[in-house]
């Protein structure tokens, strides 16, 4: 099995003004897609949902740090799993599951980095 990391990108804006019972689905539904991660024959290798971008700090150009995210954009990286799955095909069938209600996901191929340059 390949592992794939599944990104959540959303409009933070959707996040600000949700009520408690909202963020409660939303936490909800995540519970629901993990479990349907296992149910489609995939397996959690790990995922976090991410603080709002207002927290972030960057980096450029190795030593200029500054206060905020890399970009600005209207959708934001909000968290990620990283999932086993048999191959491309797999994955997407499992991250179509996977919750985001202000955006959309992403899904990428971890590099294994005792093969060739994948690059």
């Amino acid at each position: 099995m390949a592992k794939y990391a599944i990104l959540i990108y959303d409009d933070p804006a959707g996040y600000a003004s949700m009520s408690p019972e909202a963020w409660s689905a939303v936490v909800d539904a995540h519970s629901v897609f993990v479990k349907q991660v296992f149910e489609l024959g995939g397996s959690l290798a790990g995922g976090e949902a991410l603080a709002n971008t207002t927290t972030a700090t960057s980096i450029r150009g190795g030593s200029t740090v500054t206060d905020g995210p890399f970009l600005e954009t209207k959708e934001a990286l909000g968290g990620f799993y990283v999932v086993e799955a048999r191959d491309l095909d797999h994955a997407l069938e499992i991250a179509k599951g996977c919750p985001a209600p202000f955006g959309g996901v992403e899904v990428r191929p971890v590099v294994d980095p005792t093969q060739a340059n994948p690059f």
